[in-house]
């Protein structure tokens, strides 16, 4: 449904001699499924805003190719535009209207009669549970209750693909539960989903394939559960008082340790075969040269961790 070949966009920033070329996007090759969600995971300023706005026509690629729902990205602008729904992440709603007005002129923008798009308007509004509110003016609805207004302005011309810029940003953990159900149903709909987040477990519990994107460039991709799979062993993190960095030193040497290192929090993170076998081993060691653990927890790999093992830091922290 979506197929990316060596995207790229750059920006000049800055004036005069502090004028500079950022790569916002680097070289994106990109391939994803009909009927899939598939997000795309990374920090603040990786690129996926980016990469979306190309893929919904909104920005110009600077190089590359993609095919989005059939159509030529650069050639087809129109028919692209035609076969996409795009929901960015500051919402389209205006106070003063209703949502059912919202999504009548949605539908009418794109051509379909009027009889038609209020019969629409109305689907949509029972559909995202939307029906008690659909006649009040959206100043009155609540983060959760507008961000589904966006949604369903975004699928009311029954697009082939839904492009989502980070739909969970600012909610309440209800309304993200019950966007994340709004999304599962699309899917089961028919409908392909691409999002972007910086949330782990919204990666981890929503997308079918995730993409890892850091620095403009992907770092990984795959299942959810594949990638953690790619972190073998497991995961302790100790917290301690005294010198952490003597305490990583002592740990890197334990046989039962793969890696330590000191996080920006100042506590330790180790990658270990077995955590169970390797905590007991842990606290020998920091006992034997006087450094006391303050907390200790066993965790298995998560979308952290495979962030961790490709850019050398966390995405948490990042």
């Amino acid at each position: 449904m979506i197929e990316t070949r060596g995207l790229r966009k750059s920006f000049r920033t800055g004036r005069g001699r502090k004028a500079a070329t950022v790569d916002a996007v680097n070289g994106l090759d990109l391939a994803v499924a009909g009927g899939e969600i598939f997000g795309f995971l990374g920090p603040n300023g990786a690129g996926k805003t980016t990469t979306l706005r190309m893929l919904a026509t909104l920005l110009p690629p600077d190089g590359g190719d993609a095919v989005v729902a059939g159509a030529d990205l650069r050639s087809e602008q129109a028919a692209v535009r035609r076969n996409i729904g795009y929901v960015a992440q500051g919402g389209g709603t205006w106070d003063d209207v209703t949502a059912r007005e919202e999504l009548v002129m949605q539908a009418r923008m794109y051509g379909i009669g009027k009889a038609e798009a209020l019969r629409r308007a109305a689907e949509a509004l029972d559909a995202f549970d939307l029906t008690a509110y659909g006649d009040r003016h959206c100043r009155t609805y609540s983060g959760g209750q507008r961000r589904r207004v966006d949604i369903a302005l975004g699928v009311v011309h029954r697009p082939k693909v839904l492009f989502l810029d980070e739909p969970t940003a600012g909610l309440d953990p209800q309304s993200r539960a019950h966007m994340w159900d709004e999304i599962r149903r699309l899917r089961a709909e028919g409908l392909t989903v691409f999002l972007t987040t910086h949330y782990l477990d919204e990666a981890d519990a929503l997308c079918d394939r995730i993409a890892i994107i850091d620095g403009g460039g992907i770092v990984a991709e795959g299942t959810p559960t594949g990638l953690k799979r790619e972190i073998a062993g497991e995961v302790v993190t100790v917290g301690v008082t005294g010198d952490t960095d003597k305490a990583a030193r002592v740990l890197a040497e334990q046989r039962c340790v793969r890696s330590a290192d000191v996080r920006e929090d100042g506590g330790l993170r180790l990658s270990v075969d077995a955590g169970e076998t390797a905590i007991p081993q842990i606290m020998r060691a920091l006992a034997d040269v006087g450094i006391e653990p303050q907390t200790i927890e066993l965790h298995r790999p998560t979308l952290d961790d495979v962030f961790l093992s490709r850019t050398g830091r966390s995405l948490r922290e990042s």
